[in-house]
């Protein structure tokens, strides 16, 4: 068994600091979506500067994380957590201020940066302070906190900016970094592993570029239709559009730097990632996990939060409460299940919590239709946020137990960029779905609506939909993904609109249940992969090396 680093603090109360921090920054992965509308009047921002307001801090975020997670071994993960904490503070301050949308966009660069050098020492200084039988713990409340910051941004910027302003979603930041960093600086303990180690700075080329390119392309891919985002160096060929700037051109670059990394980084003496962590079954099972819990969160949200919205017309706090029981139930069985994963081993509670995660957001496809109330969901969030809170814990566990304490920031910056891996492919593969399948819906139900409109008005009635369909949908609060002609009569304009609305609500239900589906099979898939997972007793013989102890 592992032993852990003695300190002079209770390690209950070094992670109370540790989840502080850590909730802040993954609340900015979501909190800011709902305060774009009032970003883009404030700034005057385009669409292109609104995307990458959203989009620099995920792509910065994730492509530092494995970089954050080794240089925590290197000089300390207090050290490092506190830099991350200050960094994303000070940048909080810097978005605040933002007078214009390349200010805005830059502070959120540096947020990432923050973000990313934080994160991985989170899961660094718990394996390594926490005994192994205390563990599962510890780990269901971190994971409590990753799953409820995740799905509770939306519900507090909807607050943030309906009671205050835009800035608020940032300024929220900046006393919870204050009193973290404070707390940081007492409490956290000074983690000492015994020898110098280096940082390889061609594989972080590698490692960073492989992965810019993979997060770029899913970011950016609907926006470019998955194909060339320039006309340089592109061509027709086998009746598609080619070239070589494209997304296509992207995941290839991404798979070839891939493999020229492994390639290199096996035969360092110092490796960037230690590819031996992957000799252990239990963690290569659990990095694959930690993809696809993030997948289906990620994939599930995204159509639904525009369901309510957009469809049912709810407010975005409305809407953050209509989804809140799934994290408060998670946030209250998540530390019951890393006790009980401390106690029974975490496989067969894994397999459970993603069953059930899986089988509560099913019966939410069921329930949904277009007299869907507030409360219609709650069973189904109840149900699915015991599987999530059975989730977190378990799958921290089986991942970090037999880690060394030496690797323990490169093995948390592994899980951390599979985590953000799985959450992009999650939001690419589902938005895809769903914008293909509402493009087809959206034609359909307007020629089936359009036969209670005056004959003169019902094939522009079609055509504007099929316009809408094969460019940008318009899917705000309110929206029903067109613009109607100016010169309507009122009369008629009035009933336009409500059938309008009518296709657009039926198309997108219609539209939001196979996309809904798809992240259910890939959690219920992840459920049968917990099977190969190793059980292992809760004291074994083995000892591995041991961190040196702590400074405080």
């Amino acid at each position: 068994m592992q032993a852990a680093v003695q300190t002079r603090r209770s390690p209950w109360i070094i992670l109370l600091v540790l989840c502080l921090g850590f909730f802040m920054i993954l609340l900015d992965l979501t909190i800011v979506n709902v305060a774009i509308p009032s970003i883009i009047d404030g700034l005057h921002a385009g669409l292109d500067e609104i995307l990458w307001v959203l989009n620099a801090y995920i792509l910065v975020y994730a492509v530092l994380l494995i970089t954050a997670g080794r240089l925590g071994d290197m000089y300390g993960a207090k050290r490092l957590f506190l830099i991350g904490l200050a960094v994303f503070t000070l940048a909080s301050i810097g978005c605040s201020l933002a007078q214009s949308p390349g200010q805005l966009i830059l502070a959120r660069v540096i947020q990432g940066v923050g973000g990313a050098i934080l994160t991985p020492q989170t899961l660094s200084i718990l394996t390594n302070i926490f005994p192994a039988d205390k563990r599962g713990a510890a780990f269901g409340i971190w994971g409590a906190v990753a799953g409820i910051a995740s799905v509770t941004g939306p519900t507090l910027g909807g607050f943030l900016v309906t009671n205050f302003s835009w800035q608020a979603v940032f300024w929220v930041n900046v006393p919870v970094g204050i009193v973290a960093f404070t707390l940081g600086i007492w409490l956290l303990p000074g983690i000492r592993l015994g020898r110098d180690q280096n940082l390889d700075p061609i594989g972080v080329l590698l490692a960073s570029g492989a992965l810019f390119a993979v997060v770029f392309g899913l970011i950016e891919g609907q926006r470019y239709h998955w194909g060339t985002f320039t006309d340089v160096a592109s061509f027709d060929a086998g009746g598609g559009h080619w070239g070589l700037f494209s997304i296509p051109s992207l995941f290839v670059a991404s798979a070839i730097l891939f493999v020229l990394f492994v390639l290199w980084d096996r035969v360092q003496e110092q490796p960037l990632v230690p590819l031996a962590l992957f000799a252990e079954r239990n963690f290569t099972i659990g990095n694959g996990l930690a993809a696809i819990v993030s997948f289906g969160m990620m994939g599930l949200f995204l159509p639904l939060t525009i369901f309510l919205q957009s469809v049912l017309g709810f407010s975005a706090l409305k809407a953050g409460l209509t989804l809140a029981p799934l994290p408060l139930t998670s946030m209250l069985v998540a530390p019951l299940s890393g006790r009980a994963t401390d106690r029974f081993g975490g496989k067969y509670i894994l397999m459970a919590g993603l069953a059930f995660f899986g089988v509560g957001m099913g019966l939410v496809i069921v329930l949904s239709s277009l007299n869907t109330g507030q409360f219609t969901y709650l069973p189904a969030l109840i149900l699915a946020g015991v599987g999530l809170g059975c989730t977190f814990a378990p799958m921290t566990t089986v991942t970090m137990q037999r880690v060394n304490p030496r690797l323990a920031g490169a093995a948390s910056g592994l899980l951390n960029t599979n985590r953000q891996l799985g959450g992009a492919f999650g939001s690419a593969v589902v938005g895809a779905i769903l914008q293909n399948r509402l493009a087809s819906e959206l034609v359909s139900q307007a020629q089936v609506q359009a036969a209670s409109l005056p004959p003169a008005f019902r094939a522009p009635f079609v055509q504007d939909f099929a316009r809408a369909a094969n460019s940008a949908l318009q899917v705000g609060r309110g929206q029903s993904g067109v613009s109607l002609p100016s010169n309507l009569p009122p009369a008629v304009r009035s009933r336009v609109l409500q059938i309008g609305h009518d296709v657009f609500a039926q198309a997108f239900i219609n539209a939001m249940r196979p996309s809904l589906a798809i992240a259910i099979a890939v959690l219920l898939f992840g459920a049968l992969l917990t099977s190969g997972l190793e059980i292992r007793r809760r004291a074994s013989s083995q000892r591995l090396p041991e961190a040196a102890p702590a400074a405080g």
